[in-house]
């Protein structure tokens, strides 16, 4: 069986807690897309691992992961992440591999990814790991895949600067490097898990362009960067969060103001600080709002969304109230449905809905029937306005603090 894990949001949903989670009954855990650029916490006990490049089905002693086709290498970033599991006592021999289509990352794209957003007249907020530029090498059909370091030709065309950088890396990344259609064709049976990047309104095609990530966040990518066709995915998974965050610029319009001394702002610190909602590979601040259902609904939609798995419910133990975005205002209209364009997203004014707060802890609750009457309501009410089921609902950073109402493993 094949499962996807995509962000239903704009990233940093939680994705890496909830692919270490179901990683538990899979075999193989296949990283689609993305680079250095996506980060993901994993919480075990008293550890704490921060990933950027390695799926996070890694810390299963007898997992294989694999890094796909739709990624962007750095090798530098790859083994240094590779040391830190090895340090703290992960054996990483023999079960870490990588698509010979994947690219990699060079270090002047690194550079120019860096000068070019500081160049813009409204910058994108990247993560300055030359993600971007490494794919818009790869579609102007300049960039240099995993499966060329072995052709001479191809590496004689590099800067001396490039050849110098890889050159000590060659013979490990060649030993990583699996044809991935063939590999997952000989383990037809096997349970796999496909692991996305950022999230849905990231993503090139159907985010807010143009702040958008530069590669295929959408379930789609799973398809692509995965090497399998796109009617071998059994299950597609969308991960959110219970308000809503955002990282960089671009529209948000469900954001809190923080720069209020009134409800909001004390509620967008107190979500931030609660949540830690800091990045993991830039520690930037993330923007944060109330859950924006529109823009939910949407990433769903657009992306065959079968369930969702609802992340940091629990932040919400302590209110009074919480409240929702059910639509939008923009100027004298209601819109229900999410925009294409950045100015009408921009001039978006939330219109929301509020739901009494359970004021109990979640963390100890074992079972969905165990969640506050109030809590219930909220997760059935997002359902309802998403026509889609949350089977899983995450209440802590601990593996252990997860309660599955139906298992993804399902067809």
């Amino acid at each position: 069986m094949n499962v996807v894990v995509i962000g239903a949001q704009w990233g940093d949903e939680g994705k890496g807690k909830i692919v270490d989670y179901l990683a538990n009954e899979a075999q193989i855990i296949v990283r689609f897309s993305g680079g250095a650029n996506a980060g993901h916490t994993i919480v075990i006990g008293d550890e704490q691992y921060a990933l950027h490049l390695i799926p996070s089905g890694i810390l299963y002693p007898d997992k294989i992961v694999i890094l796909g086709a739709g990624m962007v290498i750095d090798p530098t970033a790859l083994f240094t992440e590779l040391d830190m599991l090895r340090e703290r006592g992960i054996d990483t021999t023999g079960r870490v591999f990588i698509s010979d289509r994947a690219h990699l990352v060079l270090p002047r794209y690194i550079e120019v990814d860096q000068a070019r957003d500081q160049a813009r007249k409204k910058p994108i907020g990247t993560t300055g790991r030359g993600i971007g530029i490494t794919y818009s090498m790869k579609s102007d059909r300049d960039g240099i895949r995993i499966a060329d370091l072995s052709w001479q030709e191809k590496i004689a065309e590099l800067t001396g600067g490039d050849r110098d950088f890889l050159t000590p890396y060659i013979d490990r990344l060649e030993a990583m490097s699996i044809d991935l259609s063939a590999y997952l064709m000989h383990r037809k049976n096997a349970q796999v898990l496909f692991e996305g990047a950022q999230g849905a309104l990231l993503d090139l095609d159907l985010g807010t362009y143009p702040y958008v990530s530069s590669g295929m966040s959408c379930a789609a990518g799973a398809a692509i960067g995965g090497c399998v066709g796109p009617r071998r995915l059994d299950k597609i998974l969308g991960v959110f969060k219970a308000y809503t965050t955002r990282v960089g610029n671009g529209p948000f319009p469900s954001e809190f103001d923080d720069r209020s001394e009134g409800a909001e702002g004390t509620l967008s610190r107190f979500i931030r600080e609660t949540g830690r909602e800091y990045g993991v590979t830039t520690g930037r601040p993330r923007r944060c709002g109330y859950l924006d259902l529109v823009a939910l609904r949407y990433a769903c939609l657009t992306n065959s969304i079968d369930s969702l798995v609802m992340t940091h419910l629990d932040v919400y133990d302590t209110l009074d109230e919480i409240k929702a975005c059910i639509a939008y205002r923009i100027g004298s209209r209601i819109v229900e449905n999410f925009p294409a364009s950045i100015e009408d997203l921009n001039r978006a004014q939330p219109i929301l809905r509020a739901f009494p707060g359970w004021k109990k802890s979640l963390s100890n609750a074992l079972t969905y029937e165990e969640f506050p009457v109030a809590a219930m309501e909220y997760i059935e009410f997002i359902e309802r306005f998403c026509e889609t089921p949350i089977d899983v609902v995450s209440v802590g950073y601990d593996r252990k603090e997860t309660i599955i109402r139906k298992s993804p493993w399902t067809r």
